[in-house]
């Protein structure tokens, strides 16, 4: 469904699929997976198989009805370029984003390695984001590389949950970077000296830096309440946006 959103960076969630299943660490304690089993028991419209993915014809018209430009973060309880997602829906969804140029839209991805297979036919349409999530060196920094062989208006990491420190970052072609720790019962402690590692080299590389939470443990390793634990990095909030670098081929 089309809705609100509370997250950070973002004004409305546009989901036209759900589910997903799990491939790296940072899928360990995934929030759509809870609130999807959430949404099944209260009876919600597309959840009927909780956190299966499945794929929703009725929802692909949804932004149209929006007159007002809008920023959109698609398939927040998804991942719009799953493997069983066939390239025939994916072509629709960006239909309707081409049809839609007053919105902006934001794709997250850990299935990165389908990026350039995927627009190695097709253009990136100028009103989206493309992003994929860094969590950590193995499975996160690998898929860099990836996203930056697509030719994108805005180019961005989701550092979230960060789960160890990056190390050196390359971040050439790369427009915006987002951290932000875990939440939840289970979330894993991110480290004040791993965030400011990467926010040092986002600075010194002139790229935007986003902080969005310490998620359920703060700066001082002890464990709190998301809201308790804040949005501050060193007494500061750290909220720049990006701007169009790219006009896509």
């Amino acid at each position: 469904m089309a809705s609100k959103s509370d997250i950070e960076w973002t004004e409305m969630t546009w989901n036209p699929t759900t589910g997903c299943t799990k491939i790296s660490p940072g899928c360990k304690h995934c929030y759509a997976e809870v609130m999807a089993h959430r949404l099944r028991a209260m009876g919600a419209a597309g959840y009927d198989n909780g956190f299966a993915l499945a794929v929703h014809e009725s929802r692909l018209a949804q932004p149209k009805k929006r007159k007002r430009p809008t920023t959109w973060f698609v398939n927040s309880m998804s991942d719009l370029f799953h493997e069983d997602i066939p390239d025939g829906f994916l072509d629709r969804v960006f239909e309707t984003i081409r049809a839609t140029p007053q919105h902006t839209y934001q794709i997250l991805t850990k299935r990165a390695e389908r990026l350039p297979r995927y627009f190695a036919s097709r253009s990136c349409p100028s009103n989206v984001w493309l992003g994929v999530s860094v969590e950590d060196r193995a499975f996160g920094i690998p898929r860099i590389a990836q996203l930056r062989e697509v030719r994108a208006g805005v180019r961005f990491l989701s550092v979230e949950p960060l789960l160890e420190d990056l190390g050196a970052l390359d971040l050439d072609g790369i427009h915006w970077v987002i951290v932000g720790g875990e939440s939840g019962r289970k979330a894993r402690p991110m480290r004040a000296e791993w965030v400011e590692g990467v926010r040092r080299q986002v600075e010194a590389a002139g790229v935007a830096f986003f902080f969005k939470q310490w998620g359920g443990w703060g700066a001082d390793g002890v464990r709190r309440s998301k809201k308790a634990n804040g949005r501050l990095l060193g007494g500061r909030s750290y909220d720049a946006h990006p701007t169009i670098a790219l006009t896509p081929a």
